[in-house]
């Protein structure tokens, strides 16, 4: 008879959830990392300007890490190893930071637009970046 510890289910959990821990922690270094470089890149201070209480550069940067979220999203439910993950996230991440860049300046008039308050200017940069993520979360998925 076997006791409730040694249940297939229990076996299963114990070998699993670490395995889980590790791949979830990977993708939200990844995250960071990735929303560091962005930070980096873009050019407003965003974090300031979030301390200063300015929403559109709030909505701004909650839209940056959906975006960037969203294929890592992906990655994480497509890859079958930790080597595979990092690759693919970091894949992902590098492509979606490209567009972001490249949607930065097709949108050129946006980030001062931001700096301002404009509501209006954040929403549509929030819209352009999670579209993008979309798309390349979709490409990823095959």
């Amino acid at each position: 008879m076997t006791t409730p510890l040694q249940s297939p289910e229990i076996q299963a959990f114990a070998t699993g959830f670490p395995i889980t821990l590790l791949h979830a922690g990977v993708t939200v270094a990844i995250l960071f990392v990735a929303a560091a470089v962005y930070l980096v890149l873009t050019p407003h201070k965003e974090i300031a300007l979030i301390r200063e209480g300015n929403t559109a550069a709030a909505t701004s940067m909650a839209g940056v890490m959906l975006g960037l979220a969203i294929p890592l999203a992906v990655s994480l439910k497509a890859s079958t190893s930790l080597i595979e993950l990092a690759l693919w996230g970091a894949a992902t991440v590098l492509v979606q930071l490209l567009i972001f860049r490249i949607v930065d300046l097709v949108l050129h008039g946006l980030p001062k637009r931001i700096q301002d308050g404009e509501m209006a200017a954040a929403t549509m940069l929030v819209g352009a970046k999670l579209a993008t993520a979309l798309i390349l979360a979709a490409a990823v998925s095959g």
